[in-house]
C-alpha cells in the first residue's frame, strides 16, 4: 500500500465518548500523552475541508460536521490583535467634557463601580486627553490626530465603543478575547473557526500566527487548540531565516530523498493505526504531508518580492525588514492562498506611565498598515469576503495613573472599550454603543466578548451555539453558556 494513499476516514471525536482501539476516553487522552507529536510537526495539522484531495490523501474533514450552518458572509478573519489595551479615550471615544473636568475626582457613582488594576488612590482624577479629535468621512466619526490613516477608512469600518470584558488582568484579558474564558485550557478562536471550516489552501495551515513588537505577551494559549485535535492550533510564522523551525530540507537530502523520508514514515503512522484506530495518527499523517507540501510553499510566501514598489509604500513596510506592517502584508498574501483564520500580535500598548511618548510611538507602527490592509483587500475584491478586526484585551480609565508629575498614564478599563471591524458583513461607516459623559460605562448596546465571538462565527456561517466539542464530559464551545449575535452590525 502507498502510504500517502490512505481512504480510510478521519474520524473526528468531537462528540465522542469512545475511541475505537482505545474503550474510553480517558485511556485515548492518555495514550495521547505518549505519542505527542514532534515541535515541529504538531503546529502543521491543519486539515483541508474536504475528505482527501484527488491523489486520495487524508485531511481531517469539518465538513462532516455539516458545516457551515448557513450561507456565511466571510470566509477568512484577519485579527489585528493589539496586545496591552489601547487607550480608546485618545484614539477612539472622544469626550470633551472629561477634558474640561480634569483635575475633579472621579464621581462617586462611578467610583463604586470602578475595577482598578494598578491604582491604589482613594479618589482618582480625572484626567483628559492630549490628542485633538476630529470627524472624518461622510459617516462623520471622530478619530484622534494619533490616526490619520484610519481616519480615511471611516466609511469602510464599524466602531464599537462598549465592548465589555471581565478581567482587568492583562493575561487572564488576553485569554478572554482570544479564547472566550479567562483561564487557560480552551481553544482560541482560530481553531474553533479551523475547526469549523477547516482551510482552502493544501500547502498551508488552516490557522497561521504572525508575530510583532512584544513577543513574549504572544503566548500560544491565545492561540492554541486546547482539547480540539491538534490538527486546529495556530501555527506562528516566524519572521527571519524558515517560516516554521525544522521545516528546512536538511543538506544532502534533496526535495526527493525528504519525499521518500516522510512516505516511510506515514507507512508506519499507517501501520500504527490499523493496530490501534486512533485517529490522531491520521491527523499524524496529514501533517507529514502538509509540512513536506509546505517546505515548497512556505518559503515563496515570505518572499515579497513580487509585490510593487507601490505597495511597500501605501503599507509603509520594508519587503525585508521584520514589523507590523509587513505582517499586514504577509496577511493578506496568506488570506489570497486559502487560508482561513490570520491572527496578528502587536505590542506593547500598556500604558500605565508616559502615555504622552508612548502612544504616538505605538500609533505610529500600526496606523499606515492597518488602514493599507483594508484599502489593498477592497482593491482586490477581497474585503467582502474578509472580516478585519481591530483591537485589544479592554481598553484604558479615564483617570490619571500618576507616577510622578511628568509620567502620566492610564490603568486597564473593561466596562466599555474600542475596537473596530471592516468587511465580511459588516456595516461600514457604522458606529455601535455610546459611553457616558467620561467614556467609563456603556449607555446602551454593551457588547460583551461573548457577543463579539458569537457575531465573528456568525459572519461566518457557524452559529455559536451548535460549533460544540464534547470533552471531559460536556459540550464546549467558544462562547460557553452566554452571547448573542450583535445583529445591528450586520448589513
Amino acid at each position: 500500500m502507498n502510504p500517502m494513499q490512505i481512504t480510510q476516514p478521519v474520524q473526528l471525536a468531537s462528540n465522542a465518548r469512545t475511541v475505537p482501539g482505545f474503550g474510553s476516553r480517558r485511556a485515548f487522552l492518555g495514550a495521547c500523552g505518549t505519542a505527542l507529536f514532534n515541535a515541529a510537526v504538531v503546529p502543521l495539522l491543519a486539515g483541508s475541508p474536504t475528505a482527501g484531495d484527488s491523489a486520495g490523501r487524508v485531511a481531517i474533514s469539518p465538513s462532516r460536521l455539516g458545516l457551515p450552518h448557513f450561507v456565511p458572509r466571510a470566509k477568512n478573519v484577519i485579527f489585528l490583535f493589539m496586545i496591552g489595551a489601547p487607550s480608546q479615550l485618545d484614539l477612539f471615544d472622544h469626550k470633551p467634557l472629561l477634558n474640561q473636568r480634569e483635575g475633579e475626582p472621579l464621581p462617586d457613582s462611578l467610583l463604586r463601580r470602578a475595577k482598578f488594576a494598578q491604582i491604589k488612590e482613594k479618589q482618582p482624577k480625572l484626567w483628559g486627553t492630549r490628542w485633538a479629535f476630529a470627524q472624518h468621512g461622510q459617516c462623520g466619526a471622530q478619530v484622534s490626530e494619533l490616526l490619520p490613516h484610519t481616519a480615511s477608512i471611516v466609511d469602510q469600518i464599524a466602531f464599537l465603543k462598549t465592548v465589555k470584558a471581565d478581567d482587568v488582568n492583562h493575561s487572564f484579558g488576553e485569554l478572554q478575547m482570544n479564547t472566550g474564558w479567562r483561564q487557560f485550557g480552551r481553544p482560541s478562536l482560530g481553531s474553533w473557526v479551523a475547526y469549523g471550516l477547516g482551510t482552502e489552501s493544501k500547502d498551508l495551515p488552516g490557522f497561521v500566527v504572525l508575530r510583532s513588537g512584544m513577543h513574549p505577551r504572544s503566548k500560544g494559549a491565545n492561540y492554541g487548540s486546547a482539547f480540539l485535535p491538534s490538527a486546529f492550533q495556530g501555527v506562528p510564522l516566524r519572521e527571519k531565516g524558515d517560516a516554521i523551525l525544522n521545516l528546512g530540507i536538511p543538506d544532502g537530502l534533496g526535495f526527493s530523498g525528504q519525499g521518500r523520508t516522510v512516505a516511510a514514515i506515514n507507512r508506519l503512522n499507517q501501520i500504527r493505526h490499523e493496530e490501534t484506530g486512533d485517529p490522531e495518527i491520521l491527523a499524524r499523517i496529514s501533517a507529514y504531508e502538509l509540512a513536506f507540501r509546505m517546505q515548497a510553499s512556505a518559503p515563496g510566501l515570505l518572499d515579497l518580492r513580487g509585490e510593487s514598489p507601490s505597495t511597500f509604500s501605501a503599507y509603509g513596510c520594508d519587503p525585508v525588514k521584520p514589523s507590523f506592517a509587513r505582517n499586514c502584508l504577509l496577511a493578506r498574501r496568506l488570506i489570497e492562498r486559502g487560508v482561513r483564520f490570520v491572527q496578528l500580535f502587536h505590542g506593547d500598548w500598556d500604558h500605565h506611565s508616559n502615555i504622552e511618548q508612548g502612544l504616538p510611538s505605538m500609533c505610529r507602527s500600526v496606523d499606515q498598515a492597518s488602514a493599507a490592509l483594508v484599502k489593498d483587500l477592497a482593491h482586490r475584491g477581497l474585503l467582502d469576503d474578509t472580516l478585519v478586526i481591530w483591537g485589544g484585551e479592554f481598553g484604558r480609565g479615564a483617570v490619571a495613573q500618576v507616577e510622578s508629575n511628568k509620567h502620566v498614564g492610564r490603568d486597564h478599563h473593561i466596562d466599555a472599550f474600542t475596537l473596530w471591524m471592516a468587511g465580511g458583513g459588516v456595516r461600514p461607516g457604522f458606529t455601535l454603543g455610546e459611553t457616558d459623559e467620561f467614556g467609563y460605562l456603556p449607555l446602551r448596546n454593551s457588547v460583551h466578548i461573548h457577543d463579539l465571538h458569537a457575531t465573528i462565527l456568525h459572519l461566518l456561517g457557524l452559529d455559536h451555539e451548535r460549533l460544540t466539542f464534547r470533552f471531559a464530559g460536556r459540550d464546549f464551545r467558544l462562547t460557553d453558556v452566554a452571547g448573542d449575535v450583535v445583529t445591528p452590525l450586520l448589513l
